[in-house]
């Protein structure tokens, strides 16, 4: 499959006002509104357009597998600093920027944003536009390259992408910590105003899981001073990435919480696992919109077989408005992936 391809069927669908599903593997059609539309498989246009280790930066096109992706970095003892979630085997590199998530790391390293120096954009007329670019001090199209992250296809296919890469880190431990909530939030958040190594927490009935990741000596340095057990928890991280743990398991709704991290407990009366330092919570309770906003969060309906009362919470009217006259600019027949963000969208 070529760019040109691309662009022509995106062509003809505006001509028609004939939606659009932008789909690479589908490992996350649960996420966000209800797609609809006729299906424009991304996965024709793969492969690694550039990659240089030593400038840490790599570009790759929208249907790229992610885990060939992260191989062809992990065998330059590289990898992608937000450790994006998968979930499932067929995830795609366009995938994974336009839903925007980013795994345990991201209270450390930063948001799969962060990382986002250039994409190439296929619009609603089926023009092919480039923001940013492919080096780190780039400040050309800042904020359109990072707007397409988390925009789920809403404002064009992202058809090529260009990140900042990271050294994997030397040395990596997990240490586990007896604790109640309350107790666990005060302690992460404490560790995170410390130059300490913490690269990734979590916390579950009871549990706090604290992954130390960097140089060796600073790495025992902060197990000492953190305490706990050291435990091999490898596929505990992987778990909580990919949501197989047992805690994710189930039919109940599973929302995504994001407050401020010295929030104390939200006292949702299902379960919890926390992460982030804080951050970021998820529950099984249907008030979690109502806690999120006492805490000056907001909530989204991460899975669920119910979305009538909408997935994502509602944007304010100024921002709605910008919302709405980004939407109009780059697809103004509103045939790509409609009401995927917001229904009326």
């Amino acid at each position: 499959m070529t760019l040109e391809a691309l662009q022509e069927r995106v062509r003809q669908a505006a001509a028609h006002k004939a939606p659009l599903r932008l789909r690479g593997g589908g490992s996350k059609d649960f996420y966000g509104n209800e797609p609809r539309g006729e299906v424009l498989d991304t996965r024709g246009y793969a492969g690694i357009v550039s990659y240089e280790p030593t400038e840490l930066v790599v570009t790759a096109r929208c249907g790229t597998p992610l885990i060939e992706l992260e191989q062809a970095l992990n065998e330059s003892n590289q990898c992608l600093p937000f450790e994006p979630p998968h979930f499932g085997p067929g995830a795609t590199l366009g995938g994974c920027v336009a839903a925007g998530l980013s795994g345990p790391r991201r209270a450390s390293a930063g948001a799969l944003r962060d990382f986002v120096l250039g994409v190439r954009l296929v619009d609603g007329h089926g023009r092919a536009l480039a923001f940013g670019g492919q080096v780190m001090k780039n400040v050309a199209g800042y904020d359109l390259s990072r707007l397409a992250a988390g925009s789920l296809g809403t404002l064009g296919l992202i058809a090529e992408v260009s990140l900042k890469v990271l050294p994997l880190p030397a040395v990596e431990l997990t240490l586990e910590l007896e604790m109640n909530q309350a107790a666990a939030l005060e302690a992460t958040n404490g560790w995170a105003g410390q130059p300490l190594p913490v690269s990734a927490t979590a916390w579950h009935a009871g549990r706090l899981c604290v992954r130390l990741s960097g140089a060796e000596p600073a790495v025992r340095a902060a197990a000492v001073k953190i305490g706990g057990t050291h435990v091999e928890a490898g596929q505990f991280w992987h778990e909580v990435r990919e949501q197989r743990h047992a805690f994710f398991g189930g039919p109940e709704p599973l929302w995504r919480v994001a407050v401020p991290s010295n929030c104390p407990p939200l006292g949702a009366p299902g379960g919890t696992l926390i992460e982030w330092s804080g951050a970021l919570r998820w529950l099984r309770t249907r008030d979690a919109r109502e806690l999120a906003a006492k805490a000056g969060g907001h909530a989204t309906l991460f899975r669920s077989h119910d979305k009538r009362d909408g997935v994502f919470t509602a944007l304010g009217p100024v921002a709605m408005s910008l919302h709405r006259r980004l939407k109009a600019a780059f697809d103004p027949a509103g045939i790509l992936n409609p009401g995927r963000l917001y229904a009326e969208l």
